[in-house]
């Protein structure tokens, strides 16, 4: 006991976890060897990511409803990935924010699976939204289909399979296939990564595949193709109209994977890490981390794929002030999409 508190006490990030863990009931006490500043720093964190993303999608929101321009197929999947940002930040930064204030998940273990759970099934909406929003750029500016026609029964039909898919994959730890438990610090809850039982393993195994490789390939698949085919049309030479748009998609496209990349990899990574070595002990500050860095997309989301976006940034702020904005309000990829059929490539 007295070499873990040493071992803490110089900034480890190793600890003894069997002298410390076993003791603490998580619904009961928060950890007694991490001071409560820690517990109040990440309080506020949360709050500030909590309150941004909670303002900033329910203005994606409230903007999309409001005005029957912006509310195309192509802008759907974009509000469906506000509302599950939304909902991750109500619910889980909400808890979140409340839980580190008291130092310990305090609400009980029913409320913990359920945080676990929803968290869960928003995060992976929205993770799965990206993969889509990217899908259908590339099938509407690429064409692969012909003159197949992006609509609004395609958009539905994609976010329908979002919200299923992802439910199929966070309902099974509620019915016995893992389950939701406390995270190491002990304020929120997430699949059992730090389990090394079978049950568990093959869950976590299948959950990585499902909804962060998947997903991840599909987003570099979509946009790869997309980025060859603006550039064969700056290559042959009729890029015209085209090239400033090009531009723009082409510097969007890497902010967006990168984000992806920051926001998702280190959960990803620290998942993977602690299943397949369970006996590996982390300073549960250490492991708040990777968690702490996936909720802060719901903030990066409508930074970059609508306020980035100038065409309808402008139209946005235009029409509240009540001033008329000057030809369509389109996003990016629409217009993008206009150039590149007006081309007839």
């Amino acid at each position: 006991m007295d070499g873990a508190r040493k071992e803490s006490e110089n900034g480890s990030l190793l600890i003894d976890a069997s002298s410390h863990f076993p003791l603490v009931d998580p619904f009961s006490q928060p950890l007694h060897f991490i001071e409560s500043w820690n517990f109040h720093l990440l309080s506020a964190l949360m709050f500030l990511v909590t309150s941004l993303s909670l303002f900033e999608n329910f203005i994606v929101i409230f903007i999309t409803v409001k005005f029957k321009q912006l509310r195309q197929p192509l802008n759907y999947v974009i509000v469906n990935l506000s509302v599950a940002d939304f909902l991750v930040s109500l619910v889980g930064g909400t808890i979140s924010f409340l839980t580190n204030l008291k130092g310990y998940f305090y609400m009980g273990h029913w409320a913990c699976v359920l945080e676990g759970f929803a968290v869960t099934f928003f995060g992976i909406v929205a993770l799965w939204s990206l993969a889509l929003l990217a899908f259908e750029r590339y099938v509407v500016i690429c064409r692969p289909l012909g003159n197949w026609h992006f609509k609004g029964k395609h958009a539905a039909l994609g976010i329908a399979f979002v919200w299923v898919f992802s439910l199929i994959w966070t309902i099974p730890p509620t019915m016995g296939w893992s389950s939701y438990t406390p995270s190491k610090i002990g304020t929120t809850c997430e699949p059992n990564w730090y389990s090394g039982k079978y049950n568990d393993h093959t869950f976590i195994i299948t959950l990585f595949t499902t909804c962060f490789i998947m997903p991840l390939l599909v987003i570099l698949g979509s946009y790869g193709k997309l980025m060859r085919k603006l550039r064969k049309v700056g290559a042959n030479g009729r890029l015209g109209s085209v090239q400033k748009p090009e531009r723009q998609v082409a510097r969007m496209v890497v902010i967006m994977i990168l984000a992806f990349l920051i926001c998702w990899t280190p959960y990803a990574a620290f998942s993977i890490l602690v299943t397949s070595h369970p006996s590996i002990e982390l300073d549960p500050r250490l492991a708040a981390i990777p968690a702490f860095f996936s909720k802060t997309a719901t903030v990066y989301n409508p930074i970059i794929y609508v306020f980035m976006n100038n065409q309808v940034l402008v139209c946005n702020i235009k029409k509240l002030v009540h001033r008329p904005p000057v030809g369509d309000c389109c996003s990016l990829a629409h217009l993008v999409a206009f150039n590149l059929y007006s081309e007839h490539l």
